[in-house]
Order: structure tokens, then C-alpha cells, then sequence
């Protein structure tokens, strides 16, 4: 039997506040949603002022990092990059934003974000992962 680490709510909880601390040192606007391996929401924060649509976006910008094991960015490029047979996959934020979180060699959820520019969304949701990953 193969085991692995589980992001449990201390997990998501310390994801969510470094994302929302870099949003804020920033004075970025942005939804964060923490989801687990299976894309499955575990923590959602609309900060102050960021439109209601960032919450959807944010969650499947994460289910998408989650279950594709990569930057929801990857997909992005594919599809920029001509690989237009990605815009049937059953994934609906091929947006930058959604980051992976990785610990032990394992993904073990993921971090999305909307709100602003897609590299800034980024920016956040790599503070996130970044604050457990290993």
C-alpha cells in the first residue's frame, strides 16, 4: 500500500494566509481557494473588493493544478502554443493561477487564484503553496 501526506485544515489554513498576505502586501484584490488532491474545496477568501466571479474562477483554476498535477499555466501555453484539443479537456481554468502543492514528491491539493493579472495571481498562489510544500 502506497501512503502519502493529506493537506488536512492546518494545512489549508496557513496556505490561505500566506496567499492572502501577499496579496495584501501587495494591494491586490484576489479570491484564493485551497483545494485537496482531488480538486475538492478545503478553504475559500474573497478579500475586500474582488468581484464575485474570482471565487468560481479561483476554485477551478486550483481543481485544474490539482488534478493535472501542474501550473494550471501549462495549459495555457498549450493552447496558446496551437494545442487547441486542450480546449476539450474536462478542465475549466486553463488560466495561470493555479499551483500545485507539493510535499514529499506528492500533490497533495492546490492553490488558485483570480483577481488581478494572471502573473500576479500566480505570484499569490505560489506564496501559498511555497508556505508547506517541501
Amino acid at each position: 500500500m502506497q501512503m502519502k501526506p493529506v493537506l488536512g485544515i492546518a494545512e489549508a489554513t496557513r496556505i490561505l494566509d500566506a496567499a492572502r498576505d501577499e496579496a495584501q502586501r501587495n494591494g491586490w484584490a484576489v479570491a484564493i481557494a485551497v483545494v485537496d488532491d482531488g480538486g475538492h474545496p478545503l478553504a475559500l477568501a474573497r478579500l475586500d473588493g474582488t468581484a464575485p466571479v474570482s471565487s468560481y474562477i479561483s476554485q477551478e483554476k486550483a481543481r485544474t493544478a490539482a488534478l493535472g498535477r501542474r501550473e494550471s499555466k501549462a495549459y495555457e501555453d498549450m493552447i496558446n502554443g496551437g494545442r487547441t484539443a486542450f480546449l476539450s479537456a474536462p478542465l475549466v481554468a486553463t488560466l495561470e493561477g493555479g499551483v500545485p502543492v507539493i510535499v514529499d514528491g506528492q500533490v497533495v491539493g492546490a492553490v488558485g487564484v483570480s483577481g488581478v493579472k494572471s502573473d500576479q495571481d500566480a505570484q499569490v498562489a505560489k506564496a501559498g503553496a511555497n508556505s508547506i510544500a517541501a
